[in-house]
């Protein structure tokens, strides 16, 4: 009963908004999309100074790729993007006809210049988008089966770091993606501090049920501390699954 009444006052808010038309504050985020070659996951991970961040900023889908849609939200990205990817689309091309389309019927409030986007396929192929009134520091470095952006950062660093940190950890995707969003936060992380943070791993059949493809999702929405409950979380995770693993696996 408590989850159906936190979407309810979450859907609430949105619609007092649209009707109206005032613009909620922008979502203030880094995210990490990543790949791993070797089994075939893709997934993303997201902190931000704002509440239950993981509830509209990324989308995956297994074979698919991983969508994150942040600062001037338009949650619809997630969806269209990933249909797009779905029918044959190359990232580059699914980011520029998906803003392209955006019909911006409030441009001096709702704009989508202020909007920013990131997108990885199953193959680890990522593109990007930051627009020119994403309030700053804002942009995105992007690096071999992965891709970092931000608004509202303490500078490109925050980005730059977390590819690195990407890159240079080694284990499971979700440690790859925990390592990236400490680093980001090393280095300053959202100017106004820290709220939430979430992580959503897909594979295709890798879930814990039968005909799952949800390698993992967790939420942290309301902490001082979200980072560091979210690794508690992960390394949880992965302890159990190092234990659950078939000798010889």
């Amino acid at each position: 009963m408590k989850r159906i009444l936190a979407v309810v006052v979450v859907w609430c808010v949105s619609a007092g908004f649209q009707a109206s038309g005032q613009m909620p504050d922008p979502v203030a985020t880094f995210s990490i999309l990543g790949y791993d070659p070797a089994t075939g996951e893709v997934g993303g991970a997201v902190q931000s100074r704002v509440f239950s961040v993981g509830n509209g900023v990324l989308w995956a889908e297994a074979g698919v790729g991983v969508v994150a849609t942040q600062a001037i939200i338009d949650v619809s990205y997630g969806p269209k993007g990933l249909a797009l990817l779905r029918a044959g689309m190359a990232p580059e091309a699914m980011v520029k006809a998906i803003w392209d389309s955006d019909p911006d019927p409030r441009p001096e409030q709702w704009t989508k210049h202020g909007r920013q986007f990131a997108v990885i396929d199953a193959k680890g192929n990522t593109a990007v988008f930051t627009g020119t009134k994403a309030t700053e520091w804002a942009g995105h470095v992007q690096g071999k089966f992965s891709t970092a952006q931000g608004n509202i950062l303490a500078g490109q660093p925050v980005v730059a770091n977390m590819v690195t940190a990407f890159e240079a950890t080694g284990g499971h995707l979700s440690s790859r993606l925990m390592a990236a969003l400490d680093a980001g936060q090393a280095a300053g992380g959202d100017k106004r501090g820290m709220q939430s943070a979430a992580i959503l791993i897909v594979g295709k059949g890798m879930g814990v049920w039968l005909n799952n493809d949800t390698v993992l999702k967790l939420q942290v929405d309301d902490s001082p501390e979200p980072l560091k409950e979210m690794r508690r979380l992960i390394e949880g995770w992965n302890q159990r699954r190092a234990r659950q693993r078939p000798v010889g696996h």
